[in-house]
């Protein structure tokens, strides 16, 4: 049954599809100037401050930075800002510190993926045992961002969740398949366009519609933290932990990181970015507490405040602008997932284990195979899986835990190989895990899993080193940076 039968299903629908097949027609259309896996994996390394500025905040603002960060907004209040916030933040310390750095590495070294990195700093078995963990986790992220778009379709067509799943599984998998990243810098330029363009005009006009904010708090419900920026029941800056490493050491974003021409276009449109996306952040937030004026009940459905303040606090055809701007958010972040899948299994497990005389035409050929099972199987995930946040929060608390320490550590210092990376890693995962299941940090939230996974993944690191550093000399394991 279609929960919002008074929408013009007609008009939403014919909007999204219309918009999907241009994204299609366009990412092939741009896809013939692709030339061979330097085009594919990391553009040619030709990508200018403009390019970088909107294929990062594109890929930034998915499922999690609209449909998530706004169902946050719709139980917690202001204090959403922080899951949209931290990602700006971190990719400021990407963009102005560790960036540039490894971008002088990749680019001196030939290098196309974080895998690529991690072997040239620590070894092989480093590179397997990430690239594994990497490529399972990801497939959440996936799964987050077509749960998002099926989301859309299931509030306001009334359709099962596979049908806006798929739909958004086939567009971002056929343009990116077609060209890599060269397409998808293309693609999410236009998607950007119409994301930012939709917010800036739905947003105030939501508002307004909605009785302007002395309305909007007339029906916050009865929470003391509801209008403050820096706690909510489960928002707030407590997020930081997990998600300001996650936007540092992200594969996908590394490696579109290493498409840039030069140091400036990397520090320039990365950083850039990161200012416009902590002042995006608040735009969730407020559509998921504006959405309490239309429906002060959605309760475990808190992830439709989006579509519902779009369906029904707007006049359909700036309703219609403000969903495909929201589809856009998804698309544009599924790419940048995909592009982890694709390359992370044929550079680091194919290319690396399997075949390592493989020519760069087979090595695409892997990448997009692997591009379309990813996709597959995302699908999958995204119908056994409840919610958005859900998905998300395990992606970003995995890469902050088994990342972050490795490439942090192994870009600033010259002590630490194979030994210390693998403890760090296990160190941290069996924390994150550990404190997971015991649901230890609902006594205290600074015992936050993500931030103590982290802190002992550091001090695994710092031990293990201290231990081989006494001990007599042994090999590193992996050259420095």
């Amino acid at each position: 049954m279609n929960p919002n039968p008074d929408a013009p299903v007609g008009l939403y629908l014919g909007a999204l599809i219309v918009y999907a097949l241009g994204l299609i027609g366009f990412g092939l259309w741009i896809s013939r100037r692709m030339k061979g896996a330097d085009g594919f994996f990391v553009a040619g390394r030709r990508l200018g401050p403009g390019l970088i500025f909107s294929t990062f905040l594109a890929a930034n603002i998915g499922s999690g930075s609209l449909i998530g960060a706004a169902g946050l907004g719709y139980r917690d209040g202001i204090s959403a800002w922080w899951w949209v916030g931290s990602a700006g933040i971190g990719t400021l310390i990407l963009a102005m510190w560790v960036g540039p750095k490894l971008w002088r590495v990749a680019t001196q070294n030939g290098l196309y993926t974080a895998g690529d990195y991690l072997e040239l700093r620590y070894g092989s078995a480093v590179r397997a045992t990430i690239a594994v963990l990497l490529w399972m986790a990801t497939l959440y992220i996936l799964s987050g961002q077509l749960i998002a778009m099926s989301q859309i379709f299931e509030y306001v067509l009334g359709a099962d969740r596979w049908v806006g799943a798929l739909l958004g599984g086939v567009v971002v998998t056929v343009y990116f398949t077609a060209g890599g990243l060269w397409s998808s810098a293309w693609v999410n330029m236009v998607q950007l366009g119409v994301l930012l363009v939709g917010m800036l005009i739905a947003v105030p006009l939501a508002l307004s519609a909605a009785g302007g904010w002395e309305a909007v708090q007339a029906a916050a419900p009865n929470q003391a933290d509801w209008s403050s920026v820096w706690t909510g029941p489960e928002s707030g800056w407590i997020m930081m932990a997990f998600l300001v490493p996650a936007f540092v050491v992200s594969p996908g974003l590394l490696q579109k990181s290493w498409g840039a021409r030069d140091e400036r276009a990397l520090r320039l449109g990365i950083g850039i970015q990161g200012l416009v996306l902590m002042a995006f952040a608040f735009v969730p937030a407020l559509l998921g507490m504006i959405a309490h004026v239309y429906a002060p009940d959605l309760g475990a459905n808190s992830e439709f405040a989006v579509p519902v303040v779009l369906t029904q606090g707007l006049p359909p055809l700036i309703g219609a602008l403000g969903l495909a701007a929201v589809f856009s958010a998804e698309v544009s972040t599924a790419d940048a997932v995909l592009f982890m899948l694709s390359t992370s299994l044929s550079k680091d497990l194919y290319k690396r284990y399997v075949s390592p005389q493989a020519t760069d035409e087979q090595v695409l050929r892997v990448a997009r195979r692997a591009a379309v099972v990813g996709g597959v199987l995302g699908l999958v995930l995204a119908i056994i899986n409840p919610t958005v946040l859900g998905a998300l929060t395990m992606f970003y608390a995995l890469l902050a835990v088994i990342l972050s320490v490795p490439i942090i550590a192994g870009l600033y210092s010259k002590r630490g190989g194979v030994p210390e990376a693998l403890a760090s890693i296990g160190a941290g995962v069996a924390v994150l895990f550990t404190m997971q299941l015991d649901a230890l940090s609902g006594a205290n939230r600074l015992l936050d899993p993500t931030l103590l996974g982290v802190l002992a993944s550091g001090v695994a690191f710092v031990l293990v080193a201290l231990v081989r550093r006494r001990a007599p000399s042994s090999p590193s394991g992996g050259k420095t940076a």
